[in-house]
């Protein structure tokens, strides 16, 4: 379980790490791969990006204890969702084609850790009292 002065710092490191990726995929890989290369390359910056930001939001005082669990499962899917993405939709780059198909189930199972994590937060904002 990540405590929350780690989530909000890894997400912090993860912002910036997404924007230098989204402007890798927008001014360096444009051209070198292929277009629906580019837009899931685009797809996992935009979930990395989000999840993120929410890291940074949720542990920066807006919720006092997030969910146990709901940290590690962001973490966990940024690095299985868009780390999957990431991987394959510039595998052309530096492997040969095909070599990362194993990737391909990994990309599913970030989005249901992402799922999962809000899930988690939905039920104990639902359990609170306001």
């Amino acid at each position: 379980m990540i405590k929350q002065k780690q989530a909000l710092l890894s997400g912090i490191l993860l912002v910036a790490i997404a924007i230098m990726l989204g402007a890798l995929g927008a001014h360096g890989l444009k051209g070198k791969i292929s277009a629906s290369s580019l837009e899931s390359f685009k797809t996992g910056v935009l979930y990395h990006l989000l999840m993120s930001c929410m890291l940074v939001s949720i542990n920066y005082g807006h919720s006092k204890n997030p969910p146990k669990y709901f940290n590690t499962l962001l973490l966990i899917g940024i690095v299985l969702f868009s780390g999957s993405i990431y991987a394959l939709s510039t595998e052309s780059l530096w492997l040969q084609e095909g070599s990362l198909r194993f990737l391909g189930p990994v990309t599913p199972l970030g989005g249901l850790s992402f799922i999962f994590a809000w899930i988690l937060f939905f039920i104990q904002q639902l359990k609170a009292k306001m």
